[in-house]
Order: structure tokens, then C-alpha cells, then sequence
């Protein structure tokens, strides 16, 4: 069960304090988010990526310089199985990046992907037909629907103009509820308030937004 980190900004804005702020988290959340890391970022000519098997609160933040888009991820390996950075979120494909945090089980789904995250990525993008938000919507009913059991369910997606994001979960909620702070053009979604950001609101139980 991960951690993840999405912020997009009118302005740029310096990576490294928002992902010493995620590290933190990371480091003190009840569940161990030591199983390597992620991020994405954009710049001028698109997105950038840097994946790594070691935990983010030993990692060196300051090599990231300013975005005006961040995606981030601390990975917490489901059963501790399949730690590789090739599994390390946030995934990118057809100009989107995306980043899970959840528990899936008994999934009827036949789906290409290394893991069940790629697979509910891979989801999304067959359902989307032009309409990311819905896409999302159809990927998460398909998906519960096809189900025996899922513990929670939260997504970030990014097509580099928009952060969209999706909150499901049946148990936990002090530990699964996604949040947001919204204001002055800025927008922050992660799996818990960070320090810094200001205005969180908790996301409603099965609820998907799009930040523009």
C-alpha cells in the first residue's frame, strides 16, 4: 500500500522541498514505503522520469530542479514480491503518466502488465476513448465489478495538462483517503496532507476529479 504525490502549479515551483515533504511521509507512514521510488516530471519538451530502488528518505532530492508538474511515488511491494525499479511507479505511456496506491484481490481481468498496477493503467487507457475522466470511471466500476476484494483503489493520472484522480477503498479510511488542497491556481493531491500546502480537503469515497 504506497504513497503517492501529484502537484501541478501555473508557475514553476522547486521539486526538491515537495519531494523532502513526500520522503517524510513516506518514512513515517504506518505501512514500510521502502521499496524504491519514483517521479515524474515535466519540462519543455515533455515528461522526465527517474526511478530507484532505494527508499526516497535516502535518496539525494536535490538533483531535481523547478516543474510546473510533479507525479510521485514510494513504493510499498504487495507481499513484498517483484522488486524491481522496472515495477516502480509512476509508469508512462501514450503521454500519460499514472501512480496507484491500493489492494486488489481475486482480479478477473485479462490485462497486459508485470503487476497489477501496470494492469489497471493499461485498463484505463483500453476504456478511454478520448475521455480520460471517463476512462477512469469505466476502468474502476469494471475493475470493482471483476473484483472478489478491494481493500482501496486510489489513482493518479496526468496527461501533462491536467491531474486527474480516483479515491475507492472498503477499509482504513484514516490510511487510504486521498487528499487535495486547491487554491490560486495550484493544486496538491497526496495519500496524506503534506506540510507546506494549505486548504486540504479529503477526497469523497468512490469519487474521481480532474484538476485542470
Amino acid at each position: 500500500m504506497c504513497r503517492l504525490l501529484a502537484v501541478k502549479d501555473r508557475t514553476p515551483f522547486a521539486i526538491a522541498p515537495l519531494l523532502g515533504a513526500f520522503a517524510a511521509m513516506a518514512r513515517t507512514s504506518p505501512e514500510y514505503q521502502g521499496d524504491g521510488w519514483g517521479c515524474a516530471w515535466r519540462d519543455g519538451t515533455g515528461w522526465n522520469a527517474y526511478h530507484s530502488l532505494t527508499p526516497v528518505w535516502d535518496d539525494d532530492v536535490r538533483r531535481f530542479g523547478e516543474t510546473s508538474l510533479l507525479v510521485a511515488h514510494a513504493r510499498s511491494a504487495f507481499r513484498n514480491e517483484g522488486i524491481v525499479v522496472e515495477n516502480n511507479m509512476p509508469f508512462a505511456a501514450g503521454g500519460l503518466v499514472f501512480a496507484f496506491n491500493g489492494e486488489l484481490h481475486g482480479v478477473r481481468i485479462r490485462e497486459d502488465g508485470r503487476i497489477g498496477a501496470e494492469k489497471v493503467f493499461n485498463t484505463i487507457r483500453r476504456l478511454t476513448n478520448g475521455d480520460l475522466r471517463a476512462g477512469m470511471e469505466r476502468a474502476a466500476a469494471a475493475i470493482c465489478a471483476r473484483s472478489r476484494y478491494v481493500r482501496a483503489m486510489n489513482v493518479v493520472l496526468s496527461d501533462g495538462e491536467r491531474i486527474l484522480a480516483h479515491s475507492s477503498f472498503a477499509e482504513r479510511p484514516e490510511y487510504f483517503t486521498v487528499h487535495v488542497a486547491a487554491r490560486d491556481g495550484r493544486v496538491a493531491v497526496c495519500s496524506e496532507p503534506l506540510p507546506g500546502e494549505d486548504g486540504w480537503r479529503p477526497m469523497d469515497n468512490d469519487a474521481t476529479e480532474v484538476f485542470a
